[in-house]
């Protein structure tokens, strides 16, 4: 199995890339989101897990994420991590995740913890423009979670640019390959499908198994 490692700011196209680049390998891939991996707050009210910071890295368990992530790489299912973004609460499913030839895990804060990215064969740093993150945001937030303008505005320059900042354009320094313009970069999702092929079948050839 091989396991990428896809970071990038928010808006910056990081669901979109793993997307592509599953479409484009046309190999079984196992998809999993770091949103997925928000840390419960049951004991809050609603009023106060919305001000919670979203976008720092402690807001994540990343222990549980590490933990599925080698329960995957062992050849074994997990149970599909969830997030409601309109109640702020955790929702996870039954759905059994399987292990499949290759695993990507995405998220703004996917190579923040070290043991996740030693294991990583490929990581991937998405550079997109602020602004255009912002715009991608403002549309993805709207549509499919319910946000209203000023709450998005608010947010953003309180937690989304802050953490940009402090953290996250600094991603780039553990990456492998940096993409520019997003995950819908037709020629840098088929060079990095080739690679991946080619890495596979190489593996394949190895194990003695069929090509």
């Amino acid at each position: 199995m091989l396991f990428i490692g896809i970071c990038g700011a928010s808006g910056s196209g990081k669901t979109t890339l793993a997307e592509e680049l599953t479409r484009d390998l046309a190999v079984p891939t196992t998809v999993i989101h770091q949103d997925g991996y928000y840390l419960d707050h049951p004991d809050m009210t609603f009023e106060e897990r919305c001000r919670l910071n979203y976008d720092e890295p402690k807001i994540f368990d990343h222990d549980l994420l590490y933990e599925d992530i080698c329960t995957l790489l062992a050849g074994k299912s997990i149970t599909r991590k969830s997030y409601d973004f309109t109640r702020h609460a955790r929702a996870d499913s039954r759905e059994i995740v399987t292990p499949n030839e290759v695993l990507i895990v995405e998220g703004i804060h996917a190579f923040y913890d070290k043991r996740l990215c030693e294991k990583m064969y490929l990581k991937l740093y998405i550079s997109v423009e602020p602004d255009i993150c912002l715009l991608r945001r403002i549309s993805r937030d709207i549509k499919e979670r319910g946000r209203e303008i000023d709450n998005i505005a608010d947010q953003y320059l309180s937690t989304v640019k802050p953490m940009y900042d402090k953290y996250i354009r600094n991603y780039i320094h553990d990456a492998d390959v940096i993409v520019a313009r997003g995950g819908k970069n037709a020629k840098i999702v088929d060079i990095l499908a080739g690679y991946v092929r080619d890495q596979l079948t190489l593996d394949h050839k190895a194990a003695g198994l069929p090509v």
